[in-house]
C-alpha cells in the first residue's frame, strides 16, 4: 500500500543546551545537508507541540517529557513561515502541493546528550556553537531560526511577547 502524501504543515525544532550549543543532523537522502529536527504532522488535527515532540523522539531519540527533558523545555515560538518545497521532495506531497507552512520551536536539553539517529533519515549529528551550527545548515530559514534562538529565549525568560 502506498504511503499517504505528507501534510504540508510541519515543525522545525532547534535543540540546544543552556550554553547555546545547537544540535544539527545530516540528512541521509542528501549527504552534506545539515539541519535541525524537522517533520510534518501525521494527521491534520495533530497538535503542533505533539508533532514537535514526536519528531524529536523519532529523529534523535530524545524524549520530551522525560526526567531530563520536561515538557516545558519545549518552547513554541508562535512563529511560522511559508516556503516553497524543494522540487526534489515534492513527490512526497499530494499532486500540485508546492508550499509548506513551518512552525518554529526550540527544545533545551541539560547538556550535549548522546543522540540515536533514525538511520533512514539521518546519518550524522553534531553539537556546535550557535553560529557554527547556523552556518552549516543548508536552509536559510533554518539558519535564521538558530540565529534567533538567543532573542527568543530572552523574550520568553523576561515574559515579553515574541
Amino acid at each position: 500500500m502506498p504511503k499517504p502524501p505528507k501534510i504540508p504543515e510541519s515543525v522545525l525544532v532547534v535543540i540546544h543546551t543552556p550554553e547555546l550549543d545547537v544540535l544539527i543532523i545530516e540528512r541521509a537522502d542528501r549527504p552534506g545537508f545539515w539541519q535541525s529536527v524537522t517533520g510534518s504532522k501525521d494527521h491534520l488535527d495533530e497538535p503542533l507541540a505533539l508533532t514537535a515532540a514526536r519528531e524529536v523522539a523519532e529523529e534523535t531519540g530524545i524524549a520530551v517529557g522525560s526526567v531530563d527533558v520536561p515538557y516545558d523545555a519545549l518552547l513554541d515560538w508562535g512563529h511560522q513561515i511559508e516556503y516553497e518545497i524543494y522540487p526534489v521532495w515534492r513527490h512526497r506531497y499530494a499532486e500540485g502541493v508546492t508550499r509548506n507552512t513551518e512552525h518554529w520551536f526550540s527544545l533545551q536539553v541539560p547538556r550535549r546528550v548522546d543522540v540515536t539517529l533514525a538511520p533512514r533519515e539521518h546519518i550524522a549529528y553534531a553539537w556546535l556553537p550557535l553560529e557554527e551550527a547556523a552556518a552549516r545548515c543548508f536552509s536559510s530559514s533554518n539558519r535564521e531560526a538558530i540565529l534567533q534562538l538567543p532573542a527568543r529565549l530572552d523574550a520568553q525568560h523576561n515574559g515579553r511577547p515574541r
